[in-house]
């Protein structure tokens, strides 16, 4: 799956916007191309990574919930690179997918994207058209 992954991802990240604070909802603004096509996600949340995941269900609609979110860092300092791994669950099947930048959010939300599309792997292995059901 890893393999097929890495050569066909249907989704990419693009680009994210957050806005976070203690006096109102998290927001965030998401872009990512989707089977080639540009598209974008607005979502709230209870914080940011709840925000840019929300913001990513409102790009590409799926049933999968969150088992799993980890971060941890790479390298030490203030600019040190973020490693977040994610476990996603749909149907019975499970997918992990990882992320890297210096960036949490960015590194969130790209761990989530390569669980995801993963997951499509699995799906269109049993069910050729699933992303456009």
């Amino acid at each position: 799956v890893d393999d097929e992954v890495r050569d066909h991802a249907r989704i990419r990240f693009v680009a994210l916007d957050v806005t976070a604070g203690s006096r109102r909802p998290a927001t965030a603004d998401l872009v990512l191309e989707v089977d080639g096509r540009r598209e974008e996600g607005h979502a709230e949340g209870q914080g940011p990574v709840d925000a840019a995941f929300n913001a990513i269900r409102a790009i590409v609609a799926h049933d999968a919930t969150l088992q799993l979110y980890s971060v941890g860092a790479v390298t030490e300092g203030s600019d040190a690179q973020a490693r977040t791994s994610v476990r996603l669950e749909e149907g019975g099947k499970l997918v992990d997918g990882q992320g890297a930048d210096a960036d949490t959010l960015v590194s969130a939300v790209r761990a989530y994207v390569h669980a995801l599309n993963k997951l499509l792997v699995k799906r269109d292995r049993a069910e050729p058209a699933a992303l456009d059901a």
